[in-house]
Order: structure tokens, then sequence, then C-alpha cells
């Protein structure tokens, strides 16, 4: 057994990055400033983007790109069952009616058919969920939103630095949202970003971040700036330190690297449990990708034992796991708000019975993760 708790997900931070937000104290500007404009610029260049907007969670970025769309009472998002309950969240809080197309087995990710059933003349947009950093098959998902005249914002939470057809993620489509949680691929401590080729919605949000008003409120403390502001909406307590950018700036630098790592880490994985009739594994989909493997999720087959029996065993044995996700549907606000039960969506709620994160993040050693699979095993046939 190891002699400290090996946790599921663990940041990796550098010494320039702690050297950054150093300076960053020091500076005496600590809140949103200029490195949060840098980072924005460095992010827009990775993302081959025109507007990246960051904001102090990516739960704040789906808020106000939903907000953005200006939903009426008795619209309709589509979205997938399988995600953490702040997708559903922030379309409620927007104003939206979230409707739940059920996902594909192989990929986790939602069903291009399940989305075509689920449009009706209420539908205003689809929110997909590029899972466990795997990109969505968008081409087909774009072409159906074009059809019907709806928007897609992405949840890419998962995702920043994940690759479709040869195109990064956020270089393409109308809007992303990535996440920069500690246990993400990249971190500001919390933190997100939008993503986006709108210069309305781009203009909404910056004013939105930052309780409605003008961009110019960030420098009105510094020579140039000014006392005077325009309040033209209410909005929120969204953006982003300068402390979170000093991180973030030195993360995104070392992002390709982080992928490279995980991906090894997880192919370990898919080589040490391909023949393990306990687990059923992460499957590839048929179409060009690069997988960012923020989560390495196999399910676990219920004939051996319960998922929460199998991440129990896991802590007793000082091996930490994630659970991502219970299907949020299942949630009491859900079921009692807008009727959702067990049935309505059958395949997501199967995963959700029995998926876990495995400890997967960059300074994961092999002898770590040799030690995570000799449990494993050793849990399942003892």
């Amino acid at each position: 057994m190891l002699d400290t708790f090996l946790p599921f997900a663990k940041p990796s931070i550098s010494e320039d990055a702690i050297d950054e937000v150093v300076a960053c104290l020091r500076s005496g500007w600590i809140t949103t400033g200029p490195r949060t404009a840098q980072f924005e610029q460095q992010l827009a260049e990775y993302c081959q983007a025109p507007h990246a907007l960051c904001l102090n969670s990516a739960t704040a970025g789906l808020h106000t790109a939903l907000l953005s769309l200006e939903l009426q009472p008795g619209d309709e998002v589509i979205t997938t069952p399988l995600t953490f309950v702040a997708t559903l969240n922030t379309i409620v809080q927007a104003g939206g009616t979230p409707v739940l197309a059920d996902i594909d087995p192989n990929t986790l990710n939602i069903s291009v058919e399940h989305v075509k059933k689920s449009i009706t003349n209420r539908t205003r947009a689809i929110v997909p969920v590029h899972f466990a950093g795997l990109p969505v098959d968008l081409d087909p998902l774009y072409e159906l939103a074009k059809t019907h005249q709806l928007h897609i914002v992405e949840d890419a939470a998962h995702a920043i630095g994940a690759h479709y057809k040869n195109k990064v993620i956020g270089s393409f489509g109308h809007t992303q949202v990535f996440s920069f949680h500690p246990n993400k691929n990249m971190t500001t401590g919390e933190g997100g970003c939008v993503v986006t080729r709108d210069d309305d919605m781009a203009h909404q949000i910056s004013v939105l971040r930052f309780h409605g008003i003008s961009r110019a409120a960030f420098d009105r403390f510094s020579k140039s700036g000014t006392q005077h502001y325009e309040v033209v909406t209410p909005g929120f307590k969204y953006n982003m330190l300068d402390i979170q950018a000093a991180l973030g700036i030195h993360q995104l630098k070392r992002l390709d690297d982080f992928i490279a790592k995980r991906t090894a880490l997880a192919n370990r994985y898919l080589d040490a449990f391909k023949d393990k009739p306990y687990f059923q594994l992460p499957k590839a989909p048929n179409y060009a990708h690069r997988h960012a493997w923020h989560l390495f999720t196999p399910l676990v087959n219920t004939d051996y034992l319960t998922r929460d029996t199998f991440m129990s065993a896991l802590k007793e044995k000082n091996i930490g796991s994630g659970l991502h996700y219970i299907t949020p549907h299942l949630y009491p606000y859900y079921q009692q708000t807008f009727g959702f039960q067990r049935g309505t969506c059958p395949i997501a709620e199967d995963i959700g019975d029995r998926i876990v994160s495995l400890p997967l993040f960059p300074d994961l050693t092999i002898a770590q993760q040799d030690h995570v699979i000799e449990t494993i095993n050793s849990i399942f046939t003892s």
C-alpha cells in the first residue's frame, strides 16, 4: 500500500509559474489587469480565434454565453445527460429549458441522432460536451444546427488542447467554453475562458462578466484611466484575476506537453486492462482527433463489484478516484422541476451507474501507475 494518498488528479505547477505569481503579487496589481489581457491574447492565438474572454470559471463562461443568446421563456436548449450539473444549471439560469439527448455508448458524447429526435419548434441552441477530452463529432452536429438555425455553445471544459479532424477545438465553429479548474489539463486555480467568433457575443460577455460595466472599467485606477464609467446592464462579478492569469500564462506553454504525458499514461491503462473482463474501456471514434485525456473513465462490470464498492476499495488502498458523472437529471431539482426520471436517458444512466475516473495527471509516475494497475487487478481477483 502507498504511504501517502494518491489523488486521481493533481496540477503540475512549474517554478516559472510560481515566480510569475510572486511577481504579480509584488507588482501591486493582482486583480484583472495586464496579465489577464496577456493570457487572453495567448489563448486566442492558441485557439486561432478572434476572441478569448477569461472569467472566474467555466460555469461563468457558460452562463454569460447562454445569456447572450437572449433566451425567452419556453426556449429549449439540448444538451447531454453525462456532464457536470453546471451545464444544466447555466441553461436554467439563462432562462432556458434543458432538453436531454442521450449519448453514444462508445464515445460517451452526445448522440447526433438523439439530438435530431429532440429538436422541436422551441429549440434555440445545442450545448454538446466534449466528454473526458474526446471531441464530439462536430461536423454533423453543426450541419444539423445550420439546418434548424440553432446556436451551438460547446461545453469544452474537458477539452482545452483537443483536436477534431486536425483542428484545435476553439479554432472553428461558433463558441467554446474551457475550464481551468485544478483537475483540468491546465489550471489557473479556478477559472475559465470563452472563445468565440461572434463579435456581438464577445462584447456582451465582456460587459456581463464585470457588473455590466464597459471594458474601460479595468484601467480606471491607472494614470490613463478614468473614474467615470457606464453600467449598461446588471452584470456579474465573473472576472479573472491577474494572480490566476499569472499561472495560466505558464500553464498554456506546457499544455501540449501535458496532453502528451496524459496520452501516454492513458495508453498504458488501455494496454493493461484490454483483456480484463471487469472493465469496459473507453473507445476511440472513427474520425480523426486528438483526445485531451482530461479523464480516463472505464466502466465497472457490476457482475464483479459495484462501482461504489470498487471506489471504496481503492480508497482503502490509499488510491483516489473520481465519479464523472452521476447523471444530473436524476438530482431532485431536475426531477421535480422538469419531470426527468430514471429512464429518460437510459444509456447515460447506465454509464453513470458504472463509470469511474482513475488517477491521471502529468506528474503521475510510471511506478505509481503500475501500483494503481496492480492494486486494481488484486481488488477484482481477490
